[in-house]
């Protein structure tokens, strides 16, 4: 039986374990979730522990390794035009669905009321930890580091990739021999690396099914009402974004047919919907990439890891529908200027959403400001966003995935 086969078995009997633990009572799910965490946690803490040298090492591998920086620079300015273009196709594709799936949507207006009270202060959190993100030339200075060794320790991927793609743009212009010398140190770090991975995913099954009962036997089957119809229409927008979008993308774009890039996707999609992390699936996206997608080199060591940091198309897929239900909970009508507004600035949040929980939702204030939508409605999607996330954080690594064929196709055209 194949990984990605277990992974799936895993995934499907935690939520189903779960889901059961929970209509059990609290003195059935509590203790057995208790008993699980800590094994979720620790095979989430393994797979990142190795996170950060390996992203370096591909890096500069990557960069480094390429013929001249022009090469790099290219694949650059491709992928980021193919990042604009899946985000404004994920704008235009849930400004399409979001107004057609709430228009049946009537919220009685002392339910409404009581969901925007108890929002009140999730909401004036969230409104104030938006403030202290940095603004736009903040972020750019960010970009940055001034100590890439704080920024390895501190977690801040974003500066580190910056660090060592410049790092391996000026390793292009030394002496062969000089620059074989570090090579050679880092293709030994990626190797031991991926060793490590290797093993940390032979127990996947294991930490899956543990992360996967956790969740659902905390969440249950509760949500009810406005809420879930909420959570029902994120989570199916960006589950038919990649059925609809991006397998038929991968395979007329990227020549690759769609059950076999499928096939080949399918263990990162599992992580990614357990953990809720794409940085924990970037190793199981790097075997895909490797193994059976067979991309080349360039892309695989220089493209992967800027996409997990920078490529978020369930951002704009969320924060777009979610600023359409707060709307419909608010009673604030939205016009076609309004509908625009909000493409372009969830595109452009995107690009800057935190890696942290709840990271894209708390980016959508000022998403929301833009079209004059109370920013205090995040609290009630902050309330339920665990399992948006979920289908946000796969569609992340389905995108990354497909960008990957796609550009490594139009190279080698």
């Amino acid at each position: 039986m194949s990984l990605a086969v277990k992974v799936l078995i895993a995934l499907v009997a935690g939520l189903g374990g779960g889901v059961l633990a929970s209509s059990a009572g609290a003195g059935v799910a509590g203790p057995v979730a208790d008993l699980l965490q800590p094994v979720g946690t620790i095979w989430v803490s393994a797979i990142r522990m190795a996170i950060i040298p390996l992203v370096v090492s591909s890096l500069l591998l990557g960069v480094g390794g390429a013929p001249d920086a022009r090469t790099v620079g290219i694949l650059g300015a491709r992928g980021l035009a193919m990042f604009l273009a899946m985000l404004a196709v994920a704008a235009l594709f849930s400004i399409a669905v979001g107004p057609l799936a709430f228009s049946a949507l009537s919220i009685d207006p002392a339910a409404a009321e009581a969901l925007r009270a108890g929002a009140a202060k999730a909401g004036a959190s969230a409104v104030e930890g938006a403030k202290q993100l940095p603004g736009v030339g903040q972020w750019f200075v960010d970009l940055v580091p001034v100590n890439p060794i704080k920024a390895a320790s501190d977690g801040a991927l974003l500066p580190l990739i910056v660090f060592s793609i410049a790092l391996g743009a000026a390793l292009t212009k030394i002496a062969a021999e000089r620059r074989a010398a570090l090579l050679g140190v880092m293709d030994a770090v990626q190797s031991a690396c991926l060793l490590v991975m290797r093993a940390v995913l032979l127990v996947a099954p294991v930490g899956v099914f543990a992360l996967s009962f956790v969740l659902a036997a905390r969440i249950g089957i509760s949500a009810a009402g406005a809420l879930a119809t909420y959570m029902v229409v994120v989570s199916a927008a960006t589950a038919a974004y990649c059925l609809l979008v991006i397998y038929p993308a991968a395979s007329l774009f990227g020549g690759v047919p769609i059950m076999e890039f499928a096939r080949a996707i399918l263990p990162a999609q599992a992580v990614a919907f357990s953990a809720r992390s794409s940085l924990a699936a970037f190793p199981a996206m790097l075997t895909a990439a490797r193994g059976r997608l067979a991309l080349s080199e360039p892309v695989v060591a220089f493209l992967l890891p800027l996409m997990i940091t920078t490529f978020r198309v369930g951002a704009v897929l969320g924060q777009l529908i979610g600023a359409m239900f707060i709307a419909k909970l608010y009673g604030v009508p939205l016009g076609a200027a309004q509908y625009a507004t909000l493409a372009v600035t969830s595109v452009a949040t995107s690009f800057s959403v935190p890696g942290i929980p709840g990271g894209s939702i708390i980016m959508m204030v000022p998403v929301l400001l833009a079209v004059g939508l109370p920013a205090e409605g995040v609290g009630v999607l902050l309330a339920v966003d665990t399992i948006p996330d979920m289908f946000r954080t796969t569609s992340n690594v389905t995108a990354d995935l497909a960008a990957a064929v796609i550009l490594d196709r139009r190279r080698a055209a």
